[in-house]
């Protein structure tokens, strides 16, 4: 931390108040600010007649999400998405988030991901079925909504194993695709995925009646798991908002994630060639493990590096239950502090180069170039992402099965248009052509 800076001494401050968050200019505001005013600052927010503190330091990140994570909560913008997921281990704190956390935990044991290995690569076979059928017709693709689809499907099946088959027969079709079916994140889409609960709701109670081993996925391991001190099992709103967060944090993550990696893979031929010829150098399993995957090290970095560049979360958001002290500065109790993801990962001071995709970076011999903190698209400290190797288990069986296939080709002039609202991705679709490599 900056401790040459007075601690009774306020960071400089915005000219121009706004609420961060609810403007569509409000990230590129956020860069100008950045760019003029340094690591650490304040924006008069006129909704709520207080500062926001913005930092892009990684001694606060630090500060604020491990050395002393017990001083702060989840912060502005929670409340929108409590209405969206209700009281799950992204939007819960204190001693609920804690029992949660620690029941749900052994779900994401690495031992236990691995076995999904199976389904994913099934997954995809699917997928590439109907890529296959687009190829030979000449058509573009439409990335951004057939990313969307898969990891909808992966997630889903995860959780509800062959029971999604049962939701899908339903009157009108899967009621999950209003996930593909609907772009925006408001609140009638809001109310509209709050009304799958009662199918989630149906669900458990049917399962009730049947052998817990006589379905291995995430549901049936939520439905198993016990309180370590009273022995007692999650109550069903309690699973049915974990339920709902594993799948809007399942889902968008992943989709944006892949819809970004294949448009910078496209940019860059080395980078695809290169990642190409890893890929061709391992044979393909029908039930790849965990481990296997992540012996593509390349592959991971692109991933990686793509997560630098369009981190999913964007910002991260806390509300200080006590006062501290930031970059030198005396953060009163109450304030509300958000940190900037994407500005974090693209700091000068820590990144050469920093709007290049160098996915080489991520190599092992170049981690002590930056400091522990400048990289965190999964957060960190004790609510670093619970899902992040199953994610990260997922886009790599997915860039390899399609790299063995496919080239894909985008032609577009400028910039890519993108919005950070919940999350940060492309404003409008992005559509490719297919070239079969073999």
């Amino acid at each position: 931390m900056n401790e040459t800076i007075p601690a009774n001494k306020l960071p400089p401050e915005a000219d121009e108040p706004f609420d961060i968050g609810a403007t569509d200019d409000s990230l590129a505001r956020m860069s100008q600010l950045f760019a003029g005013l340094g690591d650490i600052y304040r924006v008069y927010a006129p909704s709520r007649r207080a500062h926001t503190w913005l930092s892009i330091h990684p001694d606060d990140v630090k500060r604020v999400l491990v050395s002393n994570h017990r001083n702060y909560v989840k912060g502005i913008g929670f409340d929108r998405v409590k209405i969206l997921l209700g009281n799950g281990i992204v939007t819960s704190d204190g001693e609920l988030w804690k029992r949660q956390r620690y029941m749900m935990q052994p779900i994401f044991h690495r031992r236990v991901l691995t076995q999904f290995g199976r389904m994913i690569d099934e997954a995809n076979d699917r997928f590439l079925a109907g890529w296959a059928a687009q190829a030979g017709s000449g058509k573009l693709i439409n990335v951004t909504n057939d990313m969307s689809a898969l990891a909808l499907e992966v997630i889903l099946r995860a959780l509800f194993g062959h029971d999604l088959d049962m939701l899908a027969a339903k009157p009108g079709g899967n009621p999950f695709d209003l996930f593909t079916d609907e772009s925006a994140r408001d609140l009638k889409f809001a109310y509209r995925f709050r009304l799958l609960t009662r199918d989630i709701a149906q669900l458990i109670e049917r399962r009730r009646t049947e052998p817990p081993e006589s379905h291995f996925d995430f549901l049936g391991m939520l439905m198993e798991a016990r309180d370590r001190e009273t022995g007692a099992g999650m109550t069903d709103k309690e699973m049915i908002d974990e339920v709902t967060t594993l799948i809007v944090a399942g889902h968008e993550t992943t989709a944006n994630t892949l819809n970004w990696a294949w448009y910078l893979i496209s940019q860059h031929p080395g980078i695809e060639t290169r990642m190409h010829a890893e890929i061709d150098a391992m044979p393909e399993e029908a039930a790849p493990g965990l481990a296997r995957m992540e012996e593509l090290k390349y592959t991971k970095n692109i991933i990686d590096e793509t997560l630098r560049l369009y981190p999913p979360v964007w910002v991260f958001s806390r509300r200080a239950l006590e006062a501290d002290v930031l970059s030198g500065f005396a953060m009163p109790a109450g304030t509300d502090l958000l940190l900037s993801t994407y500005h974090l990962h693209r700091h000068p001071r820590y990144w050469r180069d920093p709007d290049a995709f160098m996915p080489e970076r991520f190599d092992a011999a170049h981690e002590a170039e930056r400091p522990r903190f400048a990289y965190m698209p999964f957060s960190a400290g004790p609510r670093h992402c619970i899902g992040e190797a199953f994610s990260f288990f997922e886009m790599l069986i997915h860039l390899s099965k399609v790299g063995r296939r496919y080239r894909l080709r985008f032609e577009h002039e400028g910039p890519i248009e993108y919005e950070a609202q919940v999350n940060l991705r492309t404003r409008h679709p992005l559509f490719m052509t297919l070239e079969p490599r073999r």
